[in-house]
């Protein structure tokens, strides 16, 4: 697909790496509108990204939010699932013997947060797609994590299954044109990486990928733009860590 031209949606792309992933492609000629419920950071957007306030785990609120995108634009060729939040919590903590495992309220609310929005988002979305007959390219967000992380049981679960729908779309959309794929990210340096992780942790990770660093979000942005223009691309999960996990 040609960036170039398209209509591309970004989801919690007001900051951090869907922020860098929006401006990629907006440098690469793409309309990009930016779905975030963050307001403030919404407001502070340039003025070549289209800011959308939407919270991506109501349903109605994302289908209205779709329908209003393409009455604006004509179209929308381009969707990146990007909202999410990473969540670590220890599936036992002996420290605290009060409640020792893991509490079941925070574990739904990360999946809903990076598993529910995924579905509700690409579904409003798909069915423009089909309805207008739009050949599409959707690229999710995945993680490292999908592997199985220590004291992510929550995230972790939420990005494997990030892959497996990713995967199942794939073969289901094909037939439409419409390709599915996923990026998964290693540890990259942002402002929701530092505030997950603590230093120690950030430090390990760096001394055990071979390239001895952190990602930067714009490599993240590359590969997500590389996924959307090779149009033989379906079904891939796109492992971006450094080589963390050879």
């Amino acid at each position: 697909m040609e960036i170039k031209g398209a209509v591309a949606l970004v989801t919690g792309g007001a900051q951090g790496l869907g922020f860098a992933i929006a401006s990629h492609l907006s440098g690469l000629g793409a309309t990009v509108v930016v779905a975030d419920r963050n307001a403030e950071a919404l407001a502070g957007l340039p003025e070549h990204l289209d800011p959308k306030q939407v919270d991506v785990t109501r349903p109605e609120e994302v289908k209205a939010a779709v329908a209003e995108i393409i009455a604006r634009h004509g179209r929308l060729d381009i969707l990146i699932n990007n909202a999410g939040v990473i969540f670590s919590e220890p599936f036992v903590n002996i420290m605290n013997p009060d409640a020792m495992m893991h509490d079941y309220g925070r574990y739904r609310d990360s999946l809903i947060a990076n598993l529910d929005s995924v579905f509700i988002v690409t579904s409003a979305v798909v069915e423009q797609m089909v309805r207008r007959r739009i050949k599409g390219a959707i690229v999710s967000i995945s993680s490292i994590s999908a592997q199985g992380n220590e004291g992510q049981t929550a995230y972790s679960a939420a990005k494997a299954g990030v892959n497996a729908m990713t995967v199942t779309w794939s073969k289901e959309l094909g037939r439409w044109g419409i390709r599915c794929n996923a990026v998964a990210p290693g540890f990259v340096d942002t402002p929701s990486t530092r505030g997950a992780l603590n230093e120690s942790v950030l430090k390990h990770v760096q001394s055990s990928t071979p390239l001895r660093r952190l990602g930067k979000a714009r490599e993240v942005a590359q590969a997500v733009a590389a996924l959307i223009e090779n149009d033989f691309m379906n079904g891939v999960v796109l492992n971006v860590n450094g080589g963390l996990t050879i």
